[in-house]
């Protein structure tokens, strides 16, 4: 058999939004816990009744002025050490009870890092009570005497109410009376000792206006959300029988053993508000009840024992109060039959999960994960209040992500506008959360500027107002009337025979003799009588009861016109208390804003006496600078005029100097022309007597001529043997030296060749050479202005410079070159006349050495 194809849900519109919807900030308080001893360092101070400021404690980085930075934050309303639970519980809980039972939804949190006292402030202790029983002690108070009977009100399971008739309500007692004799010893049940005695008489309070016309049923169920889990701590955990077999035989044995507990899930009822699907709701009669409802599934919680907190919450806990209110009949006795009539208010109160840092709790395993699931839930919930925050400030459309965490996805209902938002924001002042603490305070801050939009009242049922005090003031004196009958309730035959009395008495009716005709003429006529008494009676009373009757009606009709007038009043008050709140609210913001203000502009007061100060201070350095830059100027020009004297002065003997040296070489240049024109006529001499053998001078002429090496200069044929040694350079010392000849140069064979021993040699100069040796020379060659080789050794020493590198200074150079007379013979034969000639095969040579001192300064690295 086949199914039949469900068809797709057909989107559902989007609900639209008003624009001229009233909105309200989240209010958001500041509860600070005292220090655990007296010696701890504390970071934060309470500056008045709204801000607060922290300080860097030591130990902690400076900013980058090296200055330890104070900020302070401001909130509805900051709570010291020494507040009290009942002061807490007046200026935050007690306004949102009061909209639970005027129809609106509330959600209350608490935020913070673990052990700032989030439990104490939802829970409390014995003899101090906090904002959960408190909450419950005022709703029991103020609809205590008007509440329904048990099962009056069923729950659905699609997060809505129905109503029962009395007689279906009444079955069901039975039967939930008589299971839970079966299952239950009939023992007296004890409050438990944990919430005993937890609000004192004296503390209790109650809600003022609560509708009298309508009927009030108390619904509560319990909730954790553990690594991103919904679990219900109010259900019964079912019983699984398993089978065993004992020992040694084949009997079994059922040994109980309970199931875990499965995770619910969210669903979204037609109204589109979000739910726990399959959650477990107690209807509960009584604060003691409701107390004894919350400790069961309190002791169901997760928490652990971390470095930080000896019960460390590991969930977050949601603990939900339903109030289910349904208008009386027109005549005040009895509960409308109509579903649409029921109007269903639910106050959240949670207790999130402290924020911790696995550095210092020092979690594994099954502590890390979860520590890492309840930082992750916060974390989502911070995204969801800044992106809600960009979207109201910056007129953004960004999509909130509610569905990333199952908490945040539970609430989605009231950031959208579905009830009053509060948050109280618990610190711990020891140094140790410093870190922590400052994360915490941007959160608060960030919430504090979320609008949520205001809830709307719910509509006035269209029959009369007081239907229950007249039905009961009806009752209270019918039951008096009844009393004050002598015959108690048999009263009405005594009146009925006052009556009787006050009519006329009959005469004897015992007729003695068949002729009398007095007895009966006389009965007839008392009997007219009476009949007429009694039909003015009854037209007197069908006038009075008609009289009253329009008496009752002209004052119905000034009763409903005085209600209304009542209720026209009480509209008008709503909106001046509406407009009143608004301007209260405009006024606080206002305040809140000009001491904002203030504040900036005492900050920017001292910051401009800051500027100014290190503007007169730079203005008085600026002109010492000044002053010191005209007395460098004078001096400066002072030293030009002393260096120009000296320069000129200097230049002056240079010149001189230059001129003798001028003089000097000249004289010395003919010096050594006098010199090489001595040795000319010497070689003219010898050239002479050779050319006196023509035989000899002809055969060597006959024969052909050698090729002349220019780089070679041949030893003389003719005259005196000449010893063949080198002579020493004066490049030769006790010092290391450095040989520089680049590849370039040719090898001449001069006879004066330098010799340096244990030389470093290169062909191209380098500072790891330069480091290892105090001298150094190089080997230059260059073509002279006769056509000949000249080879020239520059020297120098080597000493480090300040930079690290090396440098040369040149001081010493020695010429080497070498001369072939033949060529200056053959110039000399061409410009004289005479027989003169120059035979080839006999050189002559010339080995000169100049020296020149000339300082020069080179540097490597």
């Amino acid at each position: 058999m086949q199914r039949p194809a469900k068809g797709k849900t057909p989107r559902r519109p989007a609900l639209k939004k008003t624009s001229h919807t009233q909105k309200d900030p989240v209010g958001v308080y500041c509860r600070i816990r005292p220090l655990g001893a007296t010696d701890e360092e504390c970071c934060i101070e309470m500056i008045s009744s709204t801000t607060i400021q922290l300080h860097a404690p030591d130990g902690i980085k400076a900013n980058r002025n090296g200055e330890y930075k104070e900020t302070q934050y401001s909130f509805k309303k900051v709570f010291g050490i020494q507040t009290s639970q009942i002061e807490l519980f007046e200026d935050v809980a007690k306004p949102l009870v009061d909209d639970l039972i005027h129809c609106k939804n509330g959600l209350l949190f608490t935020y913070g890092v673990t052990g700032s006292g989030k439990t104490f402030t939802m829970t409390g202790s014995p003899g101090e009570g906090g904002l959960l029983p408190r909450s419950l002690d005022m709703l029991f108070n103020s609809i205590g005497p008007l509440q329904a009977k048990r099962f009056v009100f069923r729950t659905d399971d699609k997060n809505g109410m129905e109503i029962q008739g009395q007689v279906d309500a009444l079955l069901e007692r039975q039967k939930r009376e008589s299971n839970q004799q079966s299952t239950v010893p009939k023992t007296p049940q004890k409050p438990d000792p944990e919430f005993a005695d937890m609000i004192s008489p004296e503390e209790a309070c109650k809600c003022e206006g609560v509708d009298e016309d309508s009927c009030y049923s108390v619904f509560v169920s319990y909730i954790e959300i553990y690594n991103n889990y919904i679990y219900d701590l109010l259900e019964e955990a079912p019983i699984d029988p398993i089978r065993h077999k004992r020992p040694g035989g084949d009997t079994p044995l059922r040994i109980p053993e309970l199931i875990p507990p499965q995770s619910k899930i969210l669903r979204e009822d037609q109204n589109h508000n979000m739910y726990v699907s399959g959650c477990t709701e107690v209807e509960v009669k009584s604060t003691e009840e409701a107390f004894q409802v919350f400790w069961r599934g309190q002791k169901k919680r997760r928490i652990a024992d971390t470095q930080l907190n000896r019960e460390s919450s590991r969930s977050h806990s949601v603990f939900i109060v339903k109030l289910a209110q349904a208008p009386l009949d027109a005549d005040g006795d009895h509960i409308l039959q109509d579903k649409n009539q029921v109007t269903v208010s639910q106050l959240c109160l949670v207790d999130l999960a402290g924020s911790e840092r696995t550095s210092r709790t020092k979690a594994e395993g099954s502590r890390l994960r979860e520590a890492g699931n309840i930082n992750q839930s916060l974390m989502t919930l911070r995204t969801c209040i800044e992106v809600l925050r960009e979207n109201q400030m910056c007129g953004t459309n960004r999509m909130v992500p509610y569905r990333d965490s199952k908490v945040t996805h539970l609430f989605k209902n009231y950031f959208d506008g579905e009830g009053k938002v509060r948050m109280v924001v618990c610190v711990n002042p020891k140094a140790d959360d410093y870190e922590e603490t400052m994360l915490v305070m941007r959160f608060a801050e960030l919430t504090q500027e979320v609008e949520v939009a205001r809830p709307v009242d719910r509509p006035i049922c269209s029959l009369a107002a007081g239907r229950r005090h007249r039905n009961q003031a009806f009752r209270d004196e019918l039951s008096r009337r009844q009393e004050e009958r002598p015959g108690g309730p048999n009263n009405d035959g005594s009146v009925l025979n006052q009556l009787l009395d006050s009519l006329p008495a009959l005469p004897a009716c015992e007729l003695v003799d068949p002729t009398d005709e007095q007895i009966l003429p006389r009965l007839i006529e008392v009997l007219e009588r009476r009949h007429r008494i009694r039909q003015m009676i009854t037209e007197q009373y069908t006038r009075t009861a008609n009289t009253l009757k329009s008496m009752l009606q002209e004052f119905d009709g000034h009763l409903m016109a005085k209600e209304n007038f009542i209720h026209e009043q009480r509209g008008k008050l709503g909106e001046k208390d509406k407009i009143m709140f608004n301007q209260k609210n405009e006024m606080d913001r206002l305040e809140k804003k000009s001491k904002m203000l203030e504040y900036k502009i005492d900050i920017l007061q001292k910051t401009t006496n800051i500027y100014e100060g290190d503007k007169r201070s730079l203005q008085q350095e600026l002109e010492s600078r000044e002053q010191r830059l005209q007395r460098e100027l004078s001096e400066r020009k002072r030293m030009e005029a002393r260096m120009q004297g000296m320069v000129s002065d200097t230049k002056h003997q240079w010149e001189k100097e230059c001129e003798r040296r001028v003089n000097a070489k000249q004289l010395e240049m003919q010096n050594k022309l006098w010199v090489k024109d001595e040795k000319l006529k010497q070689l003219k001499a010898i050239v002479s007597e050779s050319n006196n053998k023509p035989q000899r001078a002809s055969r060597e002429k006959d024969q052909p001529r050698a090729p002349e090496k220019r780089s070679r200069s041949p030893l003389p044929t003719t005259g005196t043997p000449i010893r063949l040694h080198h002579r020493r350079s004066h490049s030769a010392g006790g010092e290391r030296w450095v040989d520089h000849k680049p590849l370039s140069n040719l090898d001449l064979d001069t006879v004066m060749q330098p010799i340096i021993p244990n030389a470093i040699k290169v062909s191209a100069a380098n500072e790891k050479a330069l480091s290892k040796c105090h001298k150094y020379v190089l080997t230059h060659q260059e073509l002279a202005s006769d056509g000949e080789i000249q080879t020239k050794l520059i020297k120098g020493d080597v000493f480090r410079t300040r930079g690290g590198g090396q440098a040369v200074q040149f001081t010493d150079i020695e010429t080497l070159r070498q001369e072939c007379p033949t060529a200056s013979s053959r110039k000399r034969r061409s410009s004289e006349d005479g027989p003169g000639q120059h035979d080839g095969n006999k050189m002559d040579w010339n080995d000169r050495e100049n020296r020149v001192s000339c300082p020069s300064l080179i540097h490597l690295g």
